[in-house]
């Protein structure tokens, strides 16, 4: 609030001060329609019409590259400006932002030549890292240059499975998928390492945070940028019983972070509980990736989906619950309906998990019903407030 001209934020339409306002939005009302659009593909109810690259190409990169992504620029644009005393994104810039990230995804859906879809498509990836070095650059905050690398190499990703789509190489777009997933998992690491163990002080009055074991920290981001590596170079498709041991040691890294922000306070407080079960996921489907390395699990598919859905989505449905009420200027009381959407949520995350490969039909349209309906609610009650200007008349 000290860093901006208040009378020209003020004078901004309330959907277009901050990041985190559009790219929650957008990305929620995607991710509520994405799902059970790939499920009725999946299971034949609209075979004549295809989005470029085919439906599975569209699945893989949209709800990490589309969806994922959207809120990952909310958040970090919006967060930048508290870390470093620099403006935010704003007003003209930020539409033309979510324009960029709008035109890609509608690139993809409806099959345009790869000639556009790739500019639009890079050109969101190249803009949100720009903007935030900048940020950073501009104050020399080192602290935060992790991020960046891990953007950086986002975009690398994001080529990846472009060329893969444009090599029309099914394992290409593959590796470039999966390493993006497990980069998403190393700014969970980031960001939940930082936030989760505040917001559990913060939301149960306790006098003091979790000190954080930084080398712990340090070992979990590096855990992940070398599993997204493997994945990136092809090592991590075939299982090996060394890579059962690195995805044993990310696990219980995870796990001894968990166990060491644990209170039981939190069970009384949903935006809490939400967060420490997003990160449990992350524990469950690194545990499930060694079984597999190990032998001991036919495929890797539940253990990839309990990272995908359960817990990059689940932490980015429970953040954006919390985020948007604070950046709003709200008390941190959940509207009415968004316990029952972080239930559904993962409710659905189970049955994608445990139920999909033995019942498909069952546990995938179970799972697609639960996850609409959790973003549909968060939708339904957070949108007015993301239209609208703050309560206490703050710009932000």
């Amino acid at each position: 609030m000290h860093v901006i001209d208040r009378r020209k934020a003020l004078s901004i339409p309330p959907l277009w001060r901050l990041a985190f306002r559009p790219f929650f939005l957008a990305g929620s009302l995607f991710a509520m329609l994405a799902i059970p659009l790939w499920i009725g593909a999946w299971t034949g109810l609209w075979s004549g019409f295809h989005p470029t690259g085919g439906w599975l190409a569209w699945h893989r990169h949209e709800m990490l590259f589309g969806f994922a992504m959207a809120i990952v620029a909310g958040f970090l644009l919006t967060a930048g400006q508290t870390w470093t005393g620099q403006p935010g994104i704003s007003g003209h810039r930020l539409m033309a932002l979510a324009m960029i990230w709008l035109l890609a995804r509608l690139a993809w859906l409806f099959g345009l030549p790869l000639a556009l879809l790739i500019p639009l498509d890079l050109l969101f990836m190249f803009g949100v890292t720009g903007l935030m070095a900048h940020m950073l650059w501009v104050v020399r905050q080192k602290r935060n240059y992790p991020i960046i690398a891990v953007l950086t190499l986002m975009t690398g990703a994001d080529v990846l499975v472009l060329c893969g789509v444009v090599l029309r190489d099914d394992g290409l777009q593959r590796q470039g998928m999966l390493a993006g997933l497990w980069l998403v998992a190393a700014l969970m690491a980031i960001i939940g390492g930082r936030v989760i163990p505040f917001f559990t002080q913060r939301g149960l009055g306790r006098s003091e945070a979790v000190k954080p074991w930084r080398w712990l920290d340090v070992a979990l981001l590096v855990g992940s940028g070398l599993a997204a590596a493997l994945y990136a170079g092809g090592v991590a498709l075939v299982p090996h019983v060394l890579l059962g041991l690195l995805f044993t040691a990310i696990a219980a890294g995870h796990l001894l972070r968990l166990v060491r922000w644990y209170d039981t306070g939190i069970w009384r407080v949903p935006l809490l509980w939400s967060l420490h079960l997003a990160m449990l996921w992350l524990v469950a489907a690194a545990s499930g990736l060694a079984l597999w390395n190990f032998g001991l699990l036919a495929n890797s598919s539940a253990a990839l989906h309990a990272l995908s859905v359960g817990s990059m989505s689940g932490l980015i449905l429970a953040m954006i619950a919390r985020v948007t009420l604070g950046h709003t200027g709200r008390p941190l009381q959940l509207p009415s309906g968004i316990v029952a959407a972080f239930v559904l949520f993962n409710l659905g995350a189970a049955s994608r998990v445990f139920l999909a490969g033995q019942w498909p039909m069952l546990g995938l349209w179970l799972a697609a019903l639960c996850w609409a309906l959790a973003f549909a609610l968060y939708v339904w009650r957070y949108a007015p407030m993301l239209v609208s200007a703050r309560v206490d008349g703050h710009p932000g």
